[in-house]
């Protein structure tokens, strides 16, 4: 009998699972399966061991690709299809779940998840409010369940040999980091119009907002308040948790937000080009100015985070890291490249994930880690909304304006 290769890359899927002890299988739950949450379950599908079980979304054509995408990577076995994702939280065989929800829904969802005895692995940034992050701290210390924040810098091989430069002291006094991050959705084109059913009370869910269906609002919701906190929080959350790992730093002291007048159309309120300034007790300053109405960089450029020593001064992007010493600043004294490039820090991100499911030790991205990235972010859109720098009391878990 001929087979195609469709059949013989099914038939090793199979095999690779059925070649897994039940007992190490790990089912999991897919809560959002628009493109991030279909990307990010195909990499936890490329563990043999993972299935699958179950996939939620409230956007038909989101739920029925990512069933078909599964189905694909699980040899044929289509996980159930669910409508309403507290219906998945009841399943006891779903061991953890993956919540790549608009940010609106993050707090609730992982408090349920919690709640429901399960694993979590949930995409960044964490929360819409700083009382949503201290309560997200309470809940997953009064559990036992591991939660992964994807905060995939933890994990990254180039990032980690960045973090051991700074620690030995390569680039002596650092007072300054300065982080960029480029591109340009301005000119991008209206929404295209939604494909298929959608249940739209519940896409909104805790939003006090409520608006007719508008395509606009489902696919571009990062840059509405109602829903997210706008690209500065988007791409924030991953330069500032880059740059805490980088510089072994503690939370915020105070936070200072400055953003441009808001050039997108499509009703957005929330601003494309923007400034934020954190201060911390290690005495640095760390800064972050996301621009999108720039140009399109190639991916490999559009971001760069650079740290100024008394000594040298170390420029770290998605793919290389490059130390410039005093003196020589033409010619890198030390250039690091990541093993696989930047996709693969979400691949070995979700690999510390599954192995501290198995382990139950502290992955490396809990929820203080992804609350401490997320706040910076949180307390400058206060800022920008305020006009005023506005302090964080850590002891307290409080904003002080």
């Amino acid at each position: 009998m001929h087979n195609t290769r469709r059949t013989f890359l099914l038939a090793g899927s199979a095999m690779a699972v059925a070649q897994t002890p039940p007992s190490d299988r790990v089912r999991l739950g897919v809560i959002g399966s628009g493109g991030r949450g279909t990307s990010v379950m195909g990499t936890f599908l490329k563990d043999p061991s993972v299935r699958v079980a179950s996939i939620c979304d409230v956007y038909e054509p989101n739920l029925e690709r990512a069933l078909s995408v599964a189905a694909k990577a699980q040899g044929g076995e289509s996980p159930r299809a669910i409508r309403n994702y507290r219906q998945l939280l009841e399943d006891k065989s779903v061991l953890a779940v993956l919540i790549a929800t608009p940010e609106h829904w993050h707090h609730r969802m992982v408090l349920d998840a919690l709640a429901a005895g399960k694993d979590v692995y949930v995409e960044k940034p964490l929360c819409q409010t700083p009382e949503q992050g201290v309560d997200l701290m309470r809940a997953e210390k009064a559990s036992k369940n591991i939660v992964q924040v994807g905060m995939q810098r933890r994990s990254y091989d180039l990032y980690l040999e960045g973090r051991k430069i700074v620690a030995a002291g390569t680039l002596g006094n650092v007072r300054m980091v300065r982080s960029w991050w480029l591109n340009n959705y301005v000119k991008q084109p209206p929404a295209p119009k939604l494909e298929g059913p959608i249940d739209w009370e519940q896409w909104l869910g805790p939003v006090k907002h409520r608006v007719p269906v508008d395509a606009t609002r489902f696919r571009h919701w990062r840059y509405f308040a109602d829903y997210a906190g706008g690209i500065a929080a988007d791409q924030g959350a991953h330069a500032f948790d880059g740059i805490h790992l980088l510089m072994n730093a503690s939370f915020p002291l105070a936070v200072t937000g400055i953003g441009n007048k808001i050039q997108a159309k499509g009703g957005f309120d929330l601003p494309e080009s923007m400034v934020t300034i954190a201060e911390y007790p290690e005495e640095f300053t760390g800064t972050f100015t996301v621009n999108y109405a720039a140009m399109k960089y190639q991916m490999r450029n559009d971001q760069l985070t650079q740290l100024d020593g008394d000594q040298a001064r170390m420029d770290i992007g998605r793919e290389e890291c490059r130390v410039h010493m005093q003196g020589s600043e033409d010619t890198p004294a030390i250039t690091k490249r990541s093993e696989r490039g930047f996709s693969f820090a979400t691949e070995l991100h979700v690999r510390n994930f599954i192995e501290c499911i198995r382990t139950r030790k502290t992955p490396t991205a809990p929820v203080r880690i992804g609350f401490q990235a997320c706040l910076i972010t949180l307390l400058a859109n206060i800022s920008r909304k305020t006009g005023k720098r506005v302090r964080w009391d850590d002891a307290a878990g409080k904003v002080i304006v």
